[in-house]
């Protein structure tokens, strides 16, 4: 199993319009049958720290998520018109579960 966290550092004062934003673009995932994600925001650390966390089963199953949400034009508009204007940078981080 793995888990999967698109960290992204929003634009200072971002973080109200983000979760906002981000519950419109929920709705368009679970109208796609997507698996929620679950959404991190900071507490310590760098501010305007926006964090959504996935479990796959591996890397195939993730590679097949990213591959079906890049394909979905509604996704990918909302993504644009609404998300990536907050966001200041972000990074991909990827583990292993362990148990």
């Amino acid at each position: 199993m793995i888990v999967v966290r698109d960290v992204f550092q929003l634009k200072f004062g971002k973080a109200k319009e983000a979760k906002a934003a981000w519950k419109e673009g929920v709705v368009i995932l679970k109208k796609h049958n997507f698996p929620a994600s679950r959404v991190l925001t900071d507490l310590t650390g760098a501010y305007y720290t926006f964090i959504l966390e996935s479990t796959y089963s591996d890397l195939a199953a993730f590679e097949q998520s990213l591959k079906n949400e890049l394909g979905m034009k509604e996704f990918g508009e909302w993504y644009h018109t609404r998300f990536v204007p907050l966001v200041e940078s972000g990074r991909r981080e990827m583990f292993t579960v362990v148990e």
